[in-house]
């Protein structure tokens, strides 16, 4: 008998009562008293308590991370959910006010001298994370003092990330329209619209996407003044703490260099005439001259078949197996017990997170499943990222704190696996290609998508140091983006992106964007590595990802991989295994 796995994610587990949750409540009461504990403990002797104040600041980062995870899973499924918006403002606040003790703890350390500080790290319970706190003192000594710093962030509530969260309310109020079956307009959500744009149906795509352009450019006065005020906010405090780069906080946040960015970047560049073959052969293949935005992520062959969530599910868990038994037993669990918001239906959030709870041990994974291969792909993804907590969990919290490129690491590697496992036992030349297809186009996705994204973005930045930049500049600096990264292969654009894109409102992370493309290829080295190891490369692909909260990339790839991530030659390697499959495709469609 078939497993029916729930669609619908269980947060009650976490804090029954959602909105209204009276143990989250007192959760939020407990961490604000907490704070003030650390707050006083920091007018003390820093060395004489440094162990027991880090190990309270530790349980505060544990649960004000849970926090913030829970209330993002409450807004994200109903995005009406006003309740959710207030919590979300109050645990803003309280993170805000972690962030001001959290600036004089690093302040703190950073007055102790160099002979006190070493001792400091040799004790028992510090030891563990020396390169954390390590990282936390000298990145204090570049920053504003500690009272600006604390006022920043407290401005930054209702300004920064205010503006942030704007773009929830913005999404709540579009209405996207389609027709249904029976011919009668049908009002969609934009995640569910978000899904139409990827269908087999070229003419439900052009629809698709002529209503979501229509809405975005509808909602676009309303995305330009919220990404202004963003880019003002950060361009000011950069100013203020004498940063010249913009990607100088993304790279520190990163825990990667410049150098480790332009090479990857140099490599990519490299291998866009082998992206473009396939560009223009599946424009060929799709019966039009140059492939439109809404084309590039098109399904062909038997990819456009509809694939019931509880087959997707025992086919992640089924390929994952054959990598590590210990992943798969994690990712059956994961449907089982309800970690998983898939249900398409109206009122949720567009994309798709996996986000964790780390006072719990648990994460949820949330995105809108309507049976395309891009959605199973997505859960693999986020099957990825819940694995990576779950190795982590254990460490202590301030460990924890992995970055973003390396975060999607895990989750590329886990859509390796499937999309690898699958073209494998693929049955016959159609499903083949389908998937093989499907394997490229997150190429195409990560090295030009995300380049353009990431072009839009360094330009907009320059821009905006001028002044406000109106709708028409962003719609030409993101369609000029686009036909950069894509070397003049698209015919009709996305003018409105930089609107519909949730990664550019992100104030918790700026430039979210490159760290997916390294963590493509990081992974992409990864897998090859286990292709070649075997069995046993599992085991040393824990302890990596165990690592990635506490040493920089450059040293993570030379100490698991033997490698120098600043220089062309990794990067390059990567790539080649993207060139591969496109030399297969092109064959396979050989008239």
């Amino acid at each position: 008998m078939d497993q029916q796995y729930p669609q619908r994610w269980d947060l009650d587990v976490i804090y029954e009562g959602g909105s209204a949750s009276p143990a989250f409540a007192a959760e939020l009461k407990g961490i604000e008293t907490d704070i003030s504990a650390l707050s006083v403990a920091l007018d003390g002797s820093v060395a004489e308590g440094l162990e027991k104040t880090v190990d309270l600041l530790q349980s505060v980062l544990l649960r004000l991370r849970q926090s913030e995870s829970f209330v993002s899973c409450l807004w994200a499924q109903n995005v009406k959910d006003a309740a959710a918006g207030s919590l979300n403002d109050r645990v803003k606040n309280i993170g805000a006010r972690f962030l001001g003790v959290l600036t004089r703890f690093d302040n703190r350390l950073r007055e102790l001298t160099e002979e006190e500080w070493a001792g400091l790290l040799k004790r028992e319970g510090l030891s563990e994370v020396a390169f954390n706190l390590e990282e936390r003192r000298e990145l204090a000594k570049k920053k504003l003092p500690p009272e600006l710093e604390a006022l920043a962030g407290d401005l930054a509530v209702d300004g920064y990330h205010g503006w942030g969260d704007f773009y929830n309310v913005i999404v709540a109020r579009a209405k996207f329209k389609a027709a249904g079956k029976d011919g009668e307009e049908t009002a969609l959500s934009a995640g569910q619209m978000h899904n139409r744009l990827s269908d087999g149906d070229r003419a439900v795509r052009q629809a698709a996407f002529a209503e979501w352009e229509r809405e975005w450019g509808e909602q676009a006065e309303l995305c330009a003044e919220t990404l202004n005020r963003i880019s003002g906010f950060r361009l000011k405090l950069y100013e203020k703490r004498g940063w010249q780069s913009v990607l100088q906080e993304p790279l520190q946040m990163n825990r990667m260099s410049e150098a480790t960015l332009q090479a990857m970047w140099a490599a990519i560049e490299e291998s866009k005439p082998v992206l473009v073959r396939y560009l223009e052969r599946k424009a060929k293949l799709l019966g039009v001259g140059k492939l439109d935005w809404h084309d590039v992520e098109a399904p062909i062959g038997s990819a456009t078949r509809t694939i019931p969530y509880d087959d997707a599910a025992a086919f992640i868990v089924e390929q994952f197996r054959t990598f590590s038994p210990e992943l798969a037993e994690f990712s059956e669990m994961a449907f089982r017990d309800a970690w998983i918001e898939a249900e398409d239906r109206a009122g949720k959030r567009p994309g798709g997170f996996c986000t964790a709870f780390p006072k719990s041990g648990q994460t949820r994974i949330f995105m809108t499943y309507s049976g395309t291969a891009s959605n199973v792909s997505t859960l693999a993804h986020e099957l990825g990222h819940a694995y990576h907590q779950h190795v982590m969990n254990d460490l202590p919290a301030l460990s924890q704190e992995y970055a973003m490129n390396v975060a999607e690491t895990a989750s590329t590697f886990a859509e390796m696996i499937v999309s690898d496992c699958a073209l494998k036992a693929a049955e016959g030349d159609e499903e083949k290609l389908g998937l093989l297809e499907d394997k490229i186009q997150r190429s195409v996705a990560f090295f030009m998508n995300i380049h353009a994204r990431f072009l839009f973005e360094t330009r907009f930045y320059e821009r905006r140091k001028e002044g406000l930049v109106s709708v028409e500049e962003l719609n030409g600096l993101m369609e000029a983006a686009q036909r950069e990264a894509y070397c003049g292969a698209l015919g009709e654009a996305h003018p409105h992106f930089w609107a519909s894109k949730l990664h550019f409102y992100l104030t918790d992370v700026p430039f979210y964007n490159f760290p997916y493309t390294f963590g493509y290829l990081f992974s992409a080295g990864l897998y090859a590595r286990s292709l070649k190891e075997g069995a046993g490369f599992k085991d040393r692909y824990v302890a990596l990802l165990r690592d990635t909260g506490r040493m920089s990339v450059e040293r993570l790839a030379q100490e698991h991989l033997g490698v120098n991530v600043e220089e062309i030659g990794f990067w390059r390697d990567a790539v080649a295994l993207t060139a591969a499959d496109v030399e297969q495709f092109i064959e396979m469609t050989n008239e």
